[in-house]
């Protein structure tokens, strides 16, 4: 088994294998979440606000745990925040899936709330419970920085989710158009959001939304960004499956195609392991 060069974003190797170890070692009886604490206290992995990023610790933790190159003591506890865990949803969703057809002038103006903060459970409940149900890839809950918008119509009928998360750790097209170096990248990654899931309701027809909303978000999502964490935002991202879809909304929201992806996935394996997709960026 080949020790992977790209783990959460981070470069790793037998080093960093070697401190997680010694942490294991040095704790008889720790639990999941003082180990996350404690490897992102040691790697000072931190946010642009100064917060621990243990979350993203403990998911680095149990990748290598899964793949067998360490053996995590047994969980104590269901995670508080359902990160990384299949989104099952709440019992009571219930959306009215009668067909909406109208045209984009008489939708009317749109309420677009972003639902990812503290407050906001039971909004994103609904969303994460929505995207699993109705998107082809499914949904697990997001682990690190992300935003969530709900699109709604006035009346708060819900029409489309979309969800953004952390950059691919990279993209070759993507880096190239940038034109920064593997250490700017490392340093500057942060200022890139990727649109992880883009879904319209499958019973709502209405010509030209997704490009609508995507311009909509466009305007607000730097904003947001910096409300919610205290950090710029300069870039969006995304990556087109074109056996599915021909990334029609994209365009037209003024989003640039950059070419093709290698297939090696967010986390950039050397070896091909994904299919192959169309990258797109919008400038902020």
């Amino acid at each position: 088994m080949v020790l992977p060069s790209i783990l959460q974003a981070r470069p790793f190797g037998a080093a960093q294998l070697a401190e997680i170890q010694a942490l294991l070692m040095q704790s008889p009886q720790p639990s999941r979440y003082q180990l996350s604490r404690q490897l992102a206290t040691l790697w000072n992995w931190r946010t642009a606000s100064g917060q621990l990023k243990d979350m993203a610790a403990r998911s680095l933790l149990l990748k290598l745990h899964e793949q067998g190159w360490i053996g995590l003591p047994e969980r104590r506890r269901k995670s508080p925040t359902r990160s990384g865990r299949l989104v099952e949803g709440p019992s009571c969703l219930s959306l009215d899936e009668s067909l909406l057809e109208a045209s984009l002038q008489n939708l009317g103006p749109l309420l677009i709330e972003e639902v990812s903060q503290l407050g906001r459970h039971v909004r994103r409940a609904e969303l994460e419970a929505s995207v699993s149900r109705y998107h082809y890839l499914g949904y697990r809950s997001r682990v690190g920085q992300n935003l969530q918008y709900w699109v709604r119509t006035a009346e708060g009928r819900p029409l489309a989710c979309v969800v953004f998360g952390a950059a691919a750790w990279q993209c070759a097209v993507r880096d190239q158009w940038i034109g920064w170096t593997r250490t700017q990248r490392a340093e500057r990654l942060s200022w890139v959001l990727n649109n992880t899931r883009f879904l319209i309701l499958p019973w709502v027809r209405v010509p030209h939304l997704a490009s609508h909303i995507l311009g909509c978000i466009a305007r607000r999502i730097a904003g947001d960004w910096q409300a919610k964490y205290r950090q710029p935002l300069y870039l969006l991202e995304t990556f087109v499956d074109p056996q599915r879809f021909a990334g029609t909304c994209y365009r037209a929201a003024n989003w640039i195609s950059l070419g093709q992806t290698q297939g090696r996935g967010r986390q950039g394996s050397h070896q091909p392991s994904t299919t192959i997709k169309e990258v797109y960026v919008f400038a902020l």
